[in-house]
């Protein structure tokens, strides 16, 4: 794999694991055409080839309905159902088989809950499941596997659900706002606090300086002379 795509493979499995909640072993469901395509040009086996792209162990799925399909579509498609039933199946709440691309839809659901990679090769739904939150698809070209990079809008659902999650509500920034104005009004009466011992610290520093300064008077009017109290002794030079 070259390293362009191996990084932009990377790439995508991070978004995806980090705002969707994706988690190794990962989940792939493959629709017919998928199947077909890896039967056709000999990419086998399957989950290795997969597991390669995807840099983790995998899991393949399919469902009920798409094995009828497969199966309906007869002799050219034996190999490919073949493979297929060797998958594990999906549940899927059809009584009666849909149609293929109709059953992967509805087994992915509206927010692919079950994490879902889905292959297919059928460039409508994979379109269709690009409007689908989270739900991260793969495809082949030739014998080569792709991840697709996450759609435009799989890049903004996650941006609005972020804000949707960051933003306030009325009642929670009214609470914010009463907290914010009593610290403020705590903080406004311990300045009043401090204001008061300032100065009240000031008035006991100048009455000790005017003390101190009428004794230095008294002393010097009765001729007493302040004298050191030690000698000052010259430094000794050792070099």
């Amino acid at each position: 794999m070259k390293v362009k795509k191996q990084k932009r493979h990377r790439k995508s499995l991070t978004f995806y694991t980090a705002c969707f909640g994706f988690r190794k072993p990962y989940k792939v469901l493959c629709d017919g055409t998928f199947v077909h395509h890896l039967v056709v040009n000999r990419i086998t086996p399957a989950d290795t080839a997969l597991a390669n792209i995807l840099s983790a162990t995998v899991k393949l799925y399919t469902t009920r309905c798409v094995l009828a399909e497969l199966k309906r579509l007869g002799k050219s498609y034996s190999e490919a159902l073949d493979a297929a039933n060797n998958l594990i199946i999906a549940r899927c709440e059809h009584d009666k088989c849909a149609r293929a691309d109709s059953c992967i839809m509805e087994v992915v659901g509206e927010n692919n809950s079950e994490h879902f990679f889905v292959a297919s090769q059928d460039t409508d739904l994979r379109k269709k499941l690009e409007e689908v939150p989270g739900v991260p698809l793969i495809f082949g070209l030739r014998n080569a596997l792709f991840l697709e990079s996450p759609s435009a809008f799989q890049k903004e659902y996650v941006k609005t659900s972020e804000e949707r999650r960051l933003h306030m509500t009325d009642k929670e920034y009214q609470i914010f706002k009463d907290r914010a104005m009593k610290r403020l009004a705590d903080g406004e009466a311990d300045n009043s606090n401090a204001e008061i011992v300032e100065n009240n610290d000031l008035g006991d520093s100048i009455a000790s300086a005017q003390a101190i300064k009428r004794s230095i008077i008294s002393r010097n009017h009765n001729g007493v002379k302040d004298k050191p109290q030690f000698k000052r002794r010259k430094a000794k030079v050792i070099f």
